[in-house]
């Protein structure tokens, strides 16, 4: 991955460079120009001492068959025209041969007609050449000139300087001009750090907020700077910052609506996209399939429930746009029964992008609708029976049995017997027609009662019919035992369970009441040693007309509403009953009422 260098360091480093590089090129170019001056002036010199002794010793350089006198005249020459010059002379005749020098006796130098600047300056040309001097052991620069005789070329005059002094005062020259490339480069390097500091920081600043910006917190603001562009930068940013957040909070708020709406909903709503994956679900949903939402995101209707019916009404849905209804079973604590309805999802543009289905648990809406359907039933079947009992008895009484009196007083006590039921059945439904409004309404006024005497009244209602079958009832109830209760409602409860006991118990056994104070309330229990019931009789024990044994129900003169008209009774009075039997063992219903009434 490619190293990301801070804003700072990208501009400081190219604004450096952009100082040092052309101070490092013109140091070098300064230190290449001086160099070539002096060595230009040294020449020039060379030049000017050449040429003032060239014309003197043009008329000693001798022919070849002269002799050695007028060399030393030459050599003598030189020495002294070098000692006041400071500079090396040397004559050179045309051969090569050295006639005259101011540092060495020319009879110990070897012939100089290889010298590149004596090659040079036989063509007529002034041969200007810097080298290695053998002879001295330094670093020379050498100017030799021609020296013509009646147009001739005669020889050569050479002056020469040493070098190394030269190189020497270059050498301080750079060394102070290295330094003054350092102040330099100092301040430069200052300076860039100050520019790029006023550039970088502001920018950086903005950086930062930006982050800000991009992690979500929107409230953050830059500071203003001094220059008009980051000043401008940091404004636009700010604004759009507050434009940003007013859009997000307006977006959240209404987020949180929408979430609170489809919260509140007790029907199940479950998005799906077109590859059937669920998208969204409001939490009824999650209640309802009994698992967190997180766990049904994203993932397929297939995968989340397993239930053919539901995956074929799924695909059903997505073959067409139009609504579909349907209920369905499913199994979670407990068979379960919702009704799914569908319609497609479109976004704005009108496209369908999935399909919405709006899940209502509607298990204990069909079980009410399966009750009412019962109850008319049963209603009409229980009063139907005495009816056309007693209307047939009639007929015969009007056919003629009213001249045979031992008949037609068996028949008037059939249809008093009918007519009585009949009674009955009406009573026990104005009882619960009476709790069910009263307790919906809130009407019932609920007192603290003691219980034993609720009790002890109850079994005194019931005494007669328990001495006829010699049934012994037994109580349990501490005397200071109390609640928040409608007396009378509570006492036909009692009585109703009382009698029940009675009734479906063997002659000569007992009926067992037993209250206790729990840490919830009290719970009265009403234990027999009767008949018992099934356990599949259980769940339905308090719905209106159902009977365990119809036949045996009627032969005992019920009407089938006494356990219905207990629950709502208990209910009414804010407590709770339940049941547990076993066949032949008996049954034990169990009231619990709390400390409290709700």
């Amino acid at each position: 991955m490619k190293k990301r260098y801070p804003l700072f360091i990208k501009l400081y480093l190219p604004f450096l460079l952009i100082v040092l590089v052309p101070l490092f090129i013109e140091s070098k170019y300064t230190d290449f120009s001086m160099r070539r001056f002096f060595l230009e002036q040294v020449a020039d010199s060379l030049e000017s001492t050449a040429n003032l002794l060239k014309e003197n010793t043009a008329s000693l350089i001798p022919d070849e068959d002269q002799s050695t006198e007028v060399n030393k005249n030459i050599d003598m020459l030189c020495k002294q025209a070098g000692k006041s010059s400071e500079k090396r002379i040397t004559v050179i005749s045309a051969s090569g041969k050295v006639l005259g020098d101011s540092e060495k006796y020319p009879d110990k130098m070897e012939n100089h007609s290889d010298r590149p600047e004596f090659v040079k300056a036989m063509t007529g040309e002034t041969g200007v050449f810097t080298r290695y001097s053998d002879t001295l052991r330094q670093t020379m620069m050498y100017l030799a000139i021609p020296i013509t005789e009646k147009g001739k070329f005669a020889g050569v005059i050479r002056a020469s300087v040493s070098i190394s002094e030269i190189d020497r005062q270059l050498d301080t020259i750079k060394k102070r001009l290295f330094f003054g490339m350092i102040l330099v480069s100092l301040f430069a390097a200052f300076a860039a750090f100050l520019f790029s500091r006023r550039i970088s920081q502001p920018l950086e600043r903005i950086h930062e907020g930006a982050e800000h910006f991009a992690e979500g917190d929107l409230n953050y603001r830059l500071s203003v700077f001094d220059s008009s562009e980051t000043e401008l930068l940091a404004r636009t940013m700010n604004d759009m910052a507050s434009n940003l957040n007013d859009r997000m909070q307006t977006i959240i708020s209404q987020q949180k609506e929408i979430e609170a709406i489809l919260s509140s909903m007790t029907e199940g709503l479950v998005a799906v996209n077109m590859e059937e994956k669920i998208i969204n679900v409001n939490s009824s949903v999650a209640r309802m399939f009994h698992r967190p939402a997180s766990e049904l995101i994203n993932r397929s209707v297939q995968e989340v429930v397993r239930n053919p019916e539901l995956h074929q009404f799924v695909r059903k849905a997505f073959l067409d746009e139009s609504p579909h209804e349907t209920d369905l079973s499913f199994h979670f604590d407990g068979e379960t029964l919702l009704n799914i309805r569908s319609t497609p999802l479109k976004n704005a543009g009108g496209d369908r992008i999935g399909f919405l289905f709006i899940l209502n648990d509607v298990t204990r809406l069909r079980h009410l609708e399966n009750m009412r359907r019962d109850f008319a039933a049963n209603v009409s079947h229980e009063i139907k029976t005495p009816l056309t009992a007693i209307k047939g008895f009639t007929e015969t009484l009007k056919a003629g049995a009213l001249n045979k009196p031992e008949e037609a007083f068996r028949f008037v006590g059939i249809i008093e017997n009918h007519t009585n039921r009949l009674i009955s059945i009406i009573d026990d439904l104005m009882k619960l027609s009476f709790i069910e409004q009263n307790s919906a309404g809130q009407e019932i006024a609920l007192m603290d009662c003691m219980i034993r005497p609720i009790l002890l009244s109850a079994i005194q209602i019931c005494r007669l019919k328990a001495d006829e079958k010699k049934i012994k009832i037994v109580c349990i109830c501490d005397e200071g035992l109390s609640a928040k209760i409608n007396a009378a409602l509570i006492e036909q409860a009692f009585v109703n369970l009382i009698d029940n006991a009675i009734k479906y118990s063997e002659p000569e056994t007992s009926v067992e009441i037993e209250a206790l104070k729990s840490e919830t309330g009290i719970t009265i229990v009403f234990r027999d040693h009767g008949i018992g019931i099934s356990s599949e009789h259980i769940p339905r024990l308090f719905e209106r007309f159902y009977r365990v044994d119809a036949s045996r129900s009627r032969k005992l003169g019920g009407t089938g509403l006494g356990l219905a008209i207990v629950k709502h009774i208990v209910n009414a009075n804010g407590g709770d009953i339940s049941v547990e039997s076993k066949p032949g063992k008996g049954s034990s219903f169990c009231i619990q009422i709390p400390n409290k009434a709700q």
